[in-house]
C-alpha cells in the first residue's frame, strides 16, 4: 500500500479487485483544503477509462508485476503469440493488451511481457527498434537543407515520418516511446 500522493503515471494499481494503469495524474492543492490527487485510469482488462479523485490521506494498493522476457513468434486473426525464453511456454495476447506496440512487432523481437498472478496484462517494448523502409516518396531535389519530413511505411505497416534523405530499402532506428525516427542504421 502506498499513499495516494505517491501515485505516478504508468503505475498499475488495484481497485475493487481490478487492475488499472494510471494514464495521467495531477496533485491538486486548493488553498486551505486538503490536497487531492486527480487521476485518469484505464482498466487493463476491459480497456475502459475513468477519472478518479483520491484524497491525499488515502492508501492505494499498487500492483507489482513480474516482467518476463518473451520472443514474438507470429500473429493470427488479431491474436499475437509469444514464447517464454526460459520455459519455452507459448502465450497469446490480444491487440488491446499490446496497444500501440502492435506496429513494432516483428518476428523474433524480444520484449518484456508484464504478468500479474500468472496472467499477461501488458507489454514493455525495447526503447528502439530497427525497421526497414518499404515505401516512401522520393526525396525532393535541393531539399537537403529543409527540415521537412516525409511519411515512410515500415515493414510492419506503421507510418513514421523520416528526413528527406531516407529512401526505400533503408534500415532506420525508430524510438518506440515517441513513435519517431532516430537515425539511419549503417549496413553491416
Amino acid at each position: 500500500m502506498i499513499d495516494a500522493t505517491q501515485i505516478r503515471r504508468g503505475m498499475i494499481i488495484v481497485m475493487n479487485g481490478q487492475l488499472f494503469r494510471v494514464m495521467e495524474m495531477q496533485l491538486i492543492t486548493p488553498g486551505r483544503w486538503k490536497a487531492m490527487v486527480q487521476t485518469k485510469l484505464r482498466n487493463i482488462k476491459e480497456g475502459s477509462q475513468m477519472e478518479y479523485r483520491f484524497r491525499s490521506e488515502e492508501r492505494v494498493d499498487q500492483a507489482y508485476l513480474e516482467e518476463v522476457e518473451m520472443e514474438f513468434l507470429y500473429q493470427q486473426a488479431g491474436e499475437y503469440f509469444f514464447m517464454n525464453l526460459e520455459t519455452y511456454e507459448t502465450i497469446r495476447l490480444e491487440a488491446e493488451a499490446i496497444g500501440d506496440g502492435v506496429g513494432y512487432l516483428m518476428p523474433n523481437i524480444v520484449i518484456k511481457v508484464e504478468m500479474y498472478d500468472g496472467r499477461p496484462v501488458g507489454v514493455t517494448l525495447p526503447n528502439s527498434v530497427d525497421m526497414k523502409v518499404i515505401t516512401t516518396e522520393p526525396s525532393l531535389r535541393g531539399a537537403t537543407v529543409s527540415a521537412v519530413n516525409k511519411p515512410a511505411t515500415m515493414e510492419t505497416g506503421i507510418v513514421i515520418y523520416v528526413p528527406q534523405f531516407i529512401k526505400e530499402g533503408d534500415v532506420i532506428r525508430v524510438d518506440t516511446r515517441e513513435n519517431k525516427y532516430s537515425e539511419r542504421v549503417k549496413a553491416k
